[in-house]
C-alpha cells in the first residue's frame, strides 16, 4: 500500500481537534452516509456518478458546521505542494470534510481552524497510530442516549488488518448517541452511573425516549485499502462498513447520529470485494472499540479505562 500519511491537531484545553489523511498520487474514494445528522464538505464528488474519480487529502474535524472551514487550510498545503486536480488555471485540490458535533465538551466558542488543519497537515506522517484524545476524536464523547450528564469518553481509534495479499486500515472517531460494546455485546464505555452503565442490567432502557434531542453525536471513519476499486466498488465497501459501527454501537444510525463511511483505495491488487468487505467491517468494529478503551478522562468527563465498575 502506497503511505496515507495522518496528521493531527489536538486542543486538549478546549476540547477539540481535527485530523487529516493526505491521499497518495491516484487515491480513489467514495463514502456512504446513515443515520439524520451528517455534516460534510464535498460529500456528493464522492457519489459513484459524480465526474471527480480523486481526492488528494480527507479532513475529520470538531466544532460541528463551523469546523468544515478548517478544510481551507488542508487545501492551501496540498495548493503550495502544487498537489491537486489540474485546470487550465492551476490545481484544485479535492478535499472532503466531515464533522462530529463537540461543543458541549468544553467551549463551545473554540471550533478548529483552517491554520489548525494546516498544521495538522505539517505533522502528516504515516504508520501514525496514536489513538483515545486526539485529533478530531478529542472532545468525542459517547452514551449520551440518557443525557449529557451520563456520557462517556469517546475518542478516535485505528485498526490494520491484512488477509492474505489485502491490507485494510480503519480510522474512526467515535462520537455516537449509543454504547460501545465488544463482540459478546458487553458494554465497553456508554451511559453510566457513578457505579455502573445504565443499560448492564436491562438494555431495554435504552428504549426510553433519548435524552438528547438534536442531532449531536457522528461516527465518523476512514477506510484505506491498496485493493484497486471502482469508484462504484468503493461505495459498496464504505456501505457495508457501517455493519461494523452496528455490530460495535448500541443504538446505532439513530436519528440523532450522522455516521458516515469513507472508503479510500490505492493500489492494484485484486481481491474478491465480499471478503474485502468483511475485513474493512472488522477493522471498523475493532478501531471503534480500540477509540474509547485508548481514550482518557476529560473535564470530568470518565474514560472506560477508569470507571470504578460494583
Amino acid at each position: 500500500m502506497k503511505p496515507f500519511k495522518i496528521g493531527h491537531y489536538t486542543d486538549l484545553e478546549h476540547g477539540t481537534g481535527c485530523t487529516v489523511i493526505i491521499c497518495p498520487e491516484g487515491t480513489r474514494a467514495s463514502a456512504y452516509a446513515r443515520g439524520a445528522a451528517p455534516g460534510t464538505r464535498e460529500y456528493a464528488l464522492l457519489s459513484p456518478i459524480r465526474k471527480v474519480d480523486e481526492i488528494h487529502a480527507l479532513l475529520f474535524t470538531g466544532g460541528s458546521a463551523f469546523g468544515l472551514d478548517a478544510a481551507a487550510g488542508v487545501m492551501c498545503y496540498l495548493a503550495e505542494r502544487n498537489i491537486g486536480y489540474a485546470t487550465p488555471y492551476g490545481v484544485i485540490p479535492i478535499v472532503p470534510a466531515a464533522v462530529i458535533y463537540d461543543l458541549y465538551t468544553i467551549d463551545s466558542r473554540i471550533h478548529p481552524t483552517a491554520e489548525n488543519a494546516y498544521q495538522a497537515c505539517r505533522t502528516a506522517e504515516s504508520d501514525n497510530f496514536d489513538q483515545g484524545n486526539i485529533g478530531a476524536g478529542t472532545g468525542a464523547t459517547v452514551g449520551k442516549w440518557a443525557g449529557i450528564e451520563h456520557q462517556m469518553k469517546g475518542g478516535l481509534g485505528f485498526n490494520k488488518i491484512r488477509f492474505k495479499e489485502a491490507h485494510v486500515a480503519a480510522l474512526a472517531v467515535v462520537n455516537p448517541v449509543g454504547d460501545v460494546v465488544d463482540e459478546n455485546g458487553k458494554i465497553v464505555a456508554g451511559a453510566q452511573s457513578a457505579l455502573n452503565f445504565l443499560a448492564e442490567d436491562s438494555a431495554t432502557i435504552r428504549w426510553n425516549p433519548p435524552e438528547v434531542d438534536f442531532g449531536e453525536n457522528t461516527i465518523l471513519v476512514a477506510l484505506m485499502t491498496d485493493v484497486h476499486l471502482t469508484k462504484t466498488q468503493l461505495y459498496y465497501l464504505a456501505e457495508r462498513a457501517h455493519n461494523g459501527i452496528v455490530r460495535a454501537v448500541v443504538p446505532a444510525h439513530t436519528s440523532l447520529d450522522g455516521d458516515i463511511v469513507f472508503a479510500l483505495s490505492n493500489g492494484e491488487k485484486e481481491f474478491d470485494l465480499d471478503v474485502l468487505s468483511e475485513i474493512a467491517v472488522e477493522a471498523t468494529r475493532q478501531a471503534i472499540i480500540n477509540a474509547v478503551k485508548a481514550a482518557e478522562p476529560l473535564a470530568g468527563i470518565p474514560a472506560a479505562n477508569q470507571l470504578p465498575r460494583t
